[in-house]
C-alpha cells in the first residue's frame, strides 16, 4: 500500500514542479512586454520631441531643408513601425543618424546654439535618449533570462509543449557603427 502513495507523491512532486515552471515561463514573459512598453514609451517621447526640434531649427537654417526632411521621414518611419524589435531597431539607427546630421547643422549656426529652446530641446532629448538605453537594457537583460529559460533543461521541454519561445532582443545594426554612438548634443 505504500508504493501506491509513493508514485502518487511523485506524481503530484511532478506536476507541482511543472506547474512552477510554466508560472516561470509566464512572468518571463509578462517582463519582457513590459520591458518592450518601457522602450516604446521612451521612443514616444522621443518622437514627440522631434517636430518642436525641426520646427526651431528650421527658424534658423532655412537652406538645411533637407536635413530636416530626412528626420521627419525618419521619425514617421519609427514611430509607424510596429514590427519586431530587430525592424524597429533598424527604424531607430535611421533616426538616430537624422538627429545626429541636425545636431551637426546646428553647429554652424551659433544664433541657434544660443537658442532657450533649442537648448531645453537638447536637454530633452539627451534625457530621452539615456532612458531609451536603460529601457534598452532592461528589455534585453528581461529577453536574456526568458531565452536562457527556454533552452535550459527541463524548461526546454515545458516551452515546447507550451509554446513558449525565445524572444528577440532590440539590438543595433552591427554594420552601422555610427549608431553605437550616443547623439551628440552639445551645450556649448
Amino acid at each position: 500500500m505504500s508504493i501506491p502513495f509513493i508514485i502518487l507523491g511523485i506524481v503530484v512532486v511532478l506536476i507541482v514542479y511543472a506547474i512552477m515552471i510554466y508560472n516561470g515561463f509566464v512572468k518571463s514573459r509578462v517582463q519582457v512586454n513590459g520591458a518592450w512598453s518601457d522602450i516604446d514609451v521612451q521612443m514616444k517621447r522621443r518622437y514627440n520631441l522631434i517636430p518642436n526640434l525641426v520646427e526651431t531649427v528650421k527658424g534658423y537654417a532655412n537652406h538645411e531643408a533637407g536635413t530636416l526632411e530626412k528626420l521627419t521621414q525618419a521619425r514617421t518611419a519609427a514611430l509607424s513601425n510596429e514590427g519586431s524589435p530587430q525592424d524597429q531597431a533598424q527604424s531607430e539607427n535611421v533616426l538616430t543618424g537624422a538627429l545626429k546630421s541636425v545636431f551637426a547643422v546646428a553647429e554652424a549656426y551659433p544664433e541657434l546654439k544660443a537658442n532657450e529652446n533649442f537648448l531645453s530641446l537638447q536637454e530633452d532629448l539627451a534625457e530621452v535618449e539615456e532612458q531609451i538605453q536603460a529601457a534598452r537594457r532592461y528589455y534585453n537583460g528581461s529577453v536574456r533570462e526568458m531565452n536562457t529559460k527556454v533552452d535550459q533543461f527541463p524548461g526546454n521541454i515545458i516551452a515546447r509543449r507550451f509554446n513558449f519561445t525565445k524572444a528577440e532582443f532590440f539590438e543595433l545594426d552591427e554594420a552601422d557603427g555610427a549608431a553605437r554612438q550616443p547623439v551628440a548634443v552639445s551645450f556649448d
